[in-house]
């Protein structure tokens, strides 16, 4: 099982790969991929209070794997964003992979996702909620090797998070 330790970390040129699609003969790995990313998520929320979703690749999985949870846990394999919104909105982007560092950047606020579920059925999601939104735009952008530092909206777009204290 993969731990916090496992997590790639700013500078990793792994983080800067495209991955490659999941493809339905990997599915026996999807569930061994999805237990640490949730091992890892978890230890993220005890460490540093937050974590709603993580990336493959950012645990040097390169395939093309997202693993949500916020209301519940929720697998997409190759995702794809379409339909995003003409409407955007500014927010500060935290991400796993640089913990204590927030970056300002602009995302949709709202997006439709492709994708296969576990069990290998295409579905389709409307996401109206800009946090969700922004969440997946994050997300698929790791797939893709793209870190919110890239997309910052200029030199002064980033500010330190200190870890908080243990509980």
């Amino acid at each position: 099982m993969k731990t916090i330790a496992d997590l790639l970390l700013l500078g990793d040129p792994r983080l800067y790969e495209t991955c490659a699609p999941v493809l339905e003969a990997d599915l026996p790995q999807v569930a061994g991929w999805v237990a640490d990313l949730h091992a890892v998520m978890e230890d993220i929320r005890a460490t540093y209070h937050f974590g709603r979703g993580i990336a493959a690749p950012q645990l040097g999985i390169m395939k093309r794997l997202v693993y949500l949870n916020v209301d519940r846990p929720m697998v997409l394999l190759n995702p794809a964003l379409v339909e995003l919104s003409d409407a955007t909105f500014t927010l500060w982007d935290d991400c796993m992979s640089f913990p204590n560092l927030l970056v300002q950047v602009q995302r949709h606020e709202g997006l439709t996702v492709r994708y296969r579920d576990e069990q290998w059925q295409e579905q389709t999601w409307r996401i109206d909620d800009k946090n969700l939104a922004e969440l997946l735009q994050h997300e698929c952008d790791h797939l893709d090797g793209i870190l919110c530092t890239m997309r910052a909206l200029d030199a002064q777009s980033f500010k330190w998070r200190p870890t908080p204290k243990a509980d």
